[in-house]
């Protein structure tokens, strides 16, 4: 455990981290690195990487897990508990208030065109993300073929996300089994309890256990507690892998909301600070503002908003405060570490399938479903193509992947294009 810093000064400094992370994961780790290791010294390199490591073996958003895990080694539980929670803060008010907004006014010219601009550049930031995680993870022929069926897979076959994971996972597993471990790490001796861990666990489990009980298991709170709590359990890779999971189930299984709305929400939350993960209490607003519970809809949708953030977040708690004492052990292993291995190749196929999946249905004004045998999956009628928004998605593509434009500008940009096309109606 590295020394300590004056708790205040550690609250100050998480909230102003909290309130400039922009821009997704990776521009939230440069904004950590920033404050933390060039400019306060409170971290040095080594302890950066090892726990950025540790973060993106876990499931759920890296950078979040990210500051809790430093939060924690600063200043111990209720440092984790506070740089987590700041972490998040943000982005919770700012996705509910759009969401309230958007289900309010979505009708009006300048907030559709606002977010038919967000489209065509999340597209770009998408497509973006395939590519430089591709570079880092698929850097052998296995690797690539791992990436290669599981877009197969959830393309065309619409296989479930976790079933991927797992046979990702399975298959890694056993590829190392039989490979020598390095010396595990000596293991902390200080915070090995597991009443922390135990206590975010109760914190997790205990709501959903109860609206399963009561409600049972159609109410659509019992259904937001039940999904979100698994996505937290498989979305290993980063945002952009749990949103094709939450886009193939919120959409095709339990039509919460239709594509062009994910494609919406995402543009809310890249757009906002906080994690992209965030998109997902939009999705829960949604979900729970159109269904059938005796409560005025923007209540109900508030409450289904929150309740998604809670079961999306404890968990990210949780793995903290059970793996930091054990994280060298954990990366000694080889075994583990071929299973997350390949488990990250799986990934780079999904995202590519999110990236294909929003273009097909923002670039085209219809699609039509094939359902033929084991085959499930959407093809573009090529008629309805929306000259605007392909015009508007290219200009944004050309600016992130020739130009390396700064993605919060080219948002910026593409969102007031979008008003303006809107109000020209060009669109």
């Amino acid at each position: 455990m590295s020394e300590e810093i004056p708790f205040r000064d550690a609250v100050r400094v998480w909230a102003r981290i909290a309130l400039m992370s922009f821009g997704g994961p990776a521009g939230q780790i440069a904004v950590m690195h920033r404050e933390l290791v060039e400019e306060r010294r409170w971290i040095d390199e080594p302890q950066f990487l090892h726990a950025l490591n540790f973060c993106m073996l876990l499931p759920g958003p890296e950078a979040q897990q990210l500051a809790t895990y430093i939060g924690w080694l600063k200043n111990g539980v209720k440092g984790g508990i506070v740089a987590g929670g700041l972490f998040i803060l943000p982005g919770v008010v700012a996705i509910m208030t759009l969401s309230i907004v958007y289900a309010t006014w979505d009708a009006t010219p300048l907030l559709t065109g606002l977010f038919f601009g967000l489209k065509a550049a999340v597209l770009a930031i998408v497509l973006d993300a395939v590519i430089r995680i591709g570079r880092r993870a698929l850097q052998s022929p296995a690797k690539k073929t791992i990436a290669a069926a599981a877009f197969v897979a959830i393309f065309f076959f619409a296989v479930p996300f976790p079933l991927i994971v797992l046979e990702a996972a399975v298959g890694g597993f056993l590829a190392f089994a039989n490979v020598n471990a390095d010396p595990p790490g000596r293991i902390p001796e200080r915070r090995r309890s597991l009443w922390v861990p135990a206590l975010f666990a109760f914190l997790w489990l205990a709501p959903v256990a109860g609206l399963t009980l009561t409600l049972g298991s159609n109410n659509v709170f019992t259904q937001i507690a039940l999904f979100f709590s698994r996505m937290a359990v498989v979305t290993f890779g980063g945002a952009y892998a749990v949103l094709a999971y939450v886009a193939q189930e919120a959409v095709g299984h339990f039509h919460w909301l239709t594509a062009r709305e994910m494609l919406d929400g995402l543009g809310m939350a890249e757009t906002t600070p906080g994690p992209l993960i965030m998109v997902t209490q939009f999705v829960g607003f949604l979900a729970a503002s159109r269904s059938v519970t005796g409560l005025p809809p923007l209540a109900a949708g508030a409450i289904g908003g929150l309740l998604t953030t809670w079961v999306t977040f404890m968990p990210c708690f949780l793995w903290i405060f059970l793996g930091a004492p054990y994280v060298e052990r954990l990366r000694s292993n080889r075994a583990l570490s071929g299973a997350l291995s390949a488990i990250t190749a799986a990934v780079v196929g999904v995202i590519l399938n999110l990236a294909i999946w929003f273009a097909v249905h923002f670039l085209f004004r219809e699609v039509m479903p094939v359902r033929s045998g084991p085959f499930r999956f959407d093809t573009p009628v090529i008629s309805t193509a929306d000259t605007a928004a392909v015009v508007l998605a290219a200009i944004s593509a050309l600016a992130i992947l020739r130009f390396r434009a700064n993605p919060m500008l080219v948002l910026a940009l593409s969102a007031a294009a979008g008003m303006a096309l809107k109000l020209l109606h060009l669109t």
